[in-house]
């Protein structure tokens, strides 16, 4: 009778070594995540937009008490992709459109070392005015000398969320009514833009917001 041998496996190849190391790291790396705390899954994760590394405050938040004659107010500049208020010291005059002036001359200028070190900025042009509307503008309007539509739109967010928190909003709570030069060749109606969480968080649509006012 004949009797067969058993035949010998044959010794794996570099090629199938390679592929066998590649399948056990594959087939280890569910229990490494879930190890670091961390579940696999099949689908891509958006870990949203990477951290800022500016940090958008100020170590004592500005002056706590006024000057003599100056009133502390928030003043908000650019940080980062927004706007943030920081609190300034400023002296302000009587009349609805000499506060606005009043601030509009802190807004453009360039803020101290330690703002900028915390990451903030301005972008309102120091070259801007503010003055009153026109009798056929609708009450509490104010007129830039530059159309808010012109304006950088960072710059329009700061100064709709400036003057809204102070008594230039008057009566529109939260909310300004800004126009451009009266004699511009194409006037644009007024607009009554409020400081919104929106406005605040994406202030690069500016130019689009807010409603027109009739008088």
């Amino acid at each position: 009778m004949i009797r067969f041998l058993p035949t010998a496996p044959a010794a794996p190849t570099a090629q199938g070594r390679r592929r066998a190391a590649v399948a056990g790291g594959l087939a280890a790396l569910p229990l490494l995540l879930a190890g670091c705390g961390i579940q696999p899954t099949s689908v891509p994760v958006d870990a949203g937009a990477a951290p800022s590394r500016v940090a958008c405050v100020l170590p004592d938040d500005g002056p706590t008490s006024a000057a003599p004659q100056h009133t502390v107010v928030r003043v908000y500049l650019v940080c980062g992709s927004r706007v943030s208020p920081v609190q300034r010291s400023v002296r302000l005059p009587e009349g609805e459109a000499e506060v606005a002036a009043a601030l509009l001359e802190t807004l453009s200028a360039e803020p101290g070392a330690q703002a900028r070190a915390a990451g903030f900025a301005s972008q309102v042009p120091a070259e801007l005015e503010v003055g009153p509307g026109t009798p056929a503008d609708p009450p509490g309007t104010l007129r830039l000398s530059v159309a808010p539509s012109g304006l950088p739109p960072f710059a329009l967010a700061q100064i709709v969320c400036t003057l809204a928190e102070t008594e230039v909003a008057a009566p529109q709570e939260g909310s300004v009514i800004l126009a451009g030069p009266a004699d511009s060749p194409l006037p644009e109606p007024p607009r009554r833009i409020a400081c919104t969480g929106e406005l605040r968080n994406h202030p690069d649509a500016a130019d689009t917001a807010g409603t027109p006012v009739r008088p």
